[in-house]
């Protein structure tokens, strides 16, 4: 654009950027009118203390945020799990949205990117609602699948981990989320990086783990147990609800 004398939009100033809407401007509208005004303090407060984290673009965005945030309580989400936590974001904005007696078992294999949100969390007086184990989630998750007192224990599941297991993980959470409950899946447009090109210049990281969201795009789209909806939110959220 630059060479054709027309000015470049404005940049977002959000931390991790994962939108794809095609204007930066309008994506920073949508933050500064419906999401900053209502982003609650902790939020905002383990948000701008992620930004200082190197590894920052792990974090969910503010919008994917308020988005979860309001769908946990439309669903009167009480018992939730959420696989991949780092610094807590998205967990802090599912914490506030559970009832006082809610509970979410949270996985991942950092415990020292969570304790940097833990004292915002602590803060905030939803500590009490999060069960944090620290470790790889499939070999959990192949112990309450055989046990049958988990079997459609859980409301909500929230999956922003490593890509090349989500298709395991799907094979274990279908038996764990109740009829009716909702997997959400991060980041299945995988940065508009699904419809490029074979000769398109991305990211190492990018590159190798687009086949393994290809993949689960594909599964999700012909399984009879679930509905889906694709949200072209954040870098792209898949809501599966069980329906068998």
């Amino acid at each position: 654009m630059a060479a054709t004398g027309e000015s470049q939009p404005a940049k977002h100033q959000e931390v991790g950027h994962k939108s794809l809407l095609q204007s930066d401007a309008l994506y920073q509208y949508i933050l500064e009118t419906s999401v900053y005004p209502r982003e609650p303090q902790p939020m905002k407060e383990l948000r701008e203390v992620t930004a200082k984290h190197p590894w920052n673009l792990m974090t969910t965005s503010a919008d994917e945020g308020q988005f979860l945030n309001l769908l946990l309580k439309l669903i009167n989400a009480k018992n939730t799990m959420e696989i991949g936590v780092y610094t807590g974001y998205s967990l802090l904005s599912t914490a506030l949205a559970l009832p006082e007696d809610g509970k979410i078992l949270a996985l991942d294999i950092n415990r020292e990117n969570y304790e940097i949100g833990l004292p915002i969390i602590e803060k905030a007086g939803v500590a009490h609602k999060i069960d944090f184990r620290e470790g790889p989630a499939l070999p959990l998750l192949d112990q309450m699948v055989e046990d049958a007192t988990f079997h459609g224990s859980f409301d909500f599941i929230f999956v922003d981990a490593d890509k090349d297991n989500y298709l395991n993980y799907h094979k274990r959470l279908i038996d764990l989320v109740k009829v009716g409950g909702v997997i959400g899946y991060d980041n299945t447009l995988w940065n508009g990086s699904l419809v490029a090109p074979p000769d398109a210049p991305l990211r190492k990281y990018v590159r190798y783990y687009r086949d393994f969201v290809l993949e689960l795009n594909k599964a999700l789209a012909v399984d009879p147990r679930v509905e889906i909806c694709q949200l072209p939110v954040g870098d792209g959220i898949t809501l599966c609800r069980r329906v068998s």
